[in-house]
């Protein structure tokens, strides 16, 4: 894996790795999100397990890990486009062809499944620079489902950090004096898994957790999730809600992979069908449980699973990445 360090136009510089785009054969590349609290450091057992064949862009989110917040705006379509933008011009970069359009593969969990949400819904507009050819979202359900499923007493009390990120600078004042790290270690107790002491190794392994705690010590990483939140709370929703209304829907191949946790809160499938254009007409939409007792951070904590699952979509939906 090589790094990058990519200026974008909403003033955020994205870093992350990539590997294989000095050759990306007929242009296809895997775009991998992480989700909160974590960096792209989560991906590290996905990455070891895919093909070597298959080029991958790993950035980190703006303003998580080594990337600089926004200077604009904290929304999806903003720090999705700036993810974008990096790839768009590492990959010029790397071929010398600006007029090159790579065809990707959006793949994200949690928030960073948001974000592929987000870019795969407005896919037509990146059209220019990028084919989205489809899009794995991992553990997650569309934010307004998220926030309508909070009137359940039960259910906001498990999601309680999403109103209170929400509230930037309470949030931000609060976590700083409990301290990032300890915050976002609690935030991990709750949603592992329980089942497989290999999934805690695996979620810990290679010093994971102190990557991350060190990540969530620096005030600025604790604002710009804040930030990333309140979007979530406010921007975010009103576009899904805008989408809903005019019937702008994923009209892409979609795979969720989800943990047994989010599938007892939410019937998967039946969610995600009022979100694909065509529903199950078109085969768009394929639903997929992770097991062995893995949690929310089960690309850590059951990568062979989801790496499976991943895989046997893409070959499945032809075109993607095998013929």
């Amino acid at each position: 894996m090589e790094p990058f360090s990519i200026a974008t136009e909403c003033g955020s510089t994205v870093r992350g790795y990539s590997r294989g785009l000095n050759d990306p054969g007929d242009g296809r590349v895997l775009v991998l999100i992480h989700g909160y609290p974590q960096t792209n450091f989560m991906w590290r057992h996905v990455i070891k397990l895919l093909p070597e064949t298959i080029p991958l862009f790993v950035p980190d989110i703006p303003g998580y890990g080594n990337s600089t917040p926004s200077q604009t705006l904290h929304d999806k379509a903003t720090v999705g486009t700036a993810v974008l933008s990096a790839l768009r011009d590492l990959c010029s970069s790397k071929n010398g062809d600006s007029k090159a359009k790579p065809r990707i593969v959006l793949v994200g969990h949690d928030r960073g499944a948001r974000i592929c949400h987000r870019l795969a819904v407005d896919a037509q507009q990146h059209s220019d620079a990028f084919t989205v050819m489809g899009t794995v979202l991992m553990d997650i359900v569309p934010t307004t489902v998220q926030w309508h499923g909070m009137a359940n007493p039960a259910e906001a009390a498990g999601f309680f950090h999403w109103p209170l990120l929400a509230n930037v600078e309470l949030a931000t004042s609060l976590i700083m004096q409990v301290g990032g790290d300890l915050f976002i270690r609690r935030l991990f107790d709750r949603w592992r898994g329980s089942a497989s002491a290999r999934g805690l190794e695996n979620l810990t392994s290679d010093g994971a957790m102190e990557v991350y705690e060190n990540s969530f010590k620096q005030e600025s990483v604790i604002r710009a999730a804040c930030l990333d939140y309140e979007a979530g709370a406010t921007v975010d929703v009103d576009a899904q809600k805008r989408d809903q209304d005019t019937g702008r829907k994923l009209e892409i191949p979609t795979l969720i992979l989800h943990s047994a946790g989010l599938g007892k809160r939410f019937d998967m499938s039946r969610t995600w069908t009022e979100w694909v254009a065509g529903g199950d007409e078109k085969c768009l939409l394929e639903v997929v449980e992770i097991g062995d007792g893995a949690g929310h951070m089960f690309p850590e904590e059951n990568p062979e699973e989801t790496v499976r699952a991943m895989l046997e979509w893409m070959e499945k939906k032809q075109g993607i990445f095998f013929n």
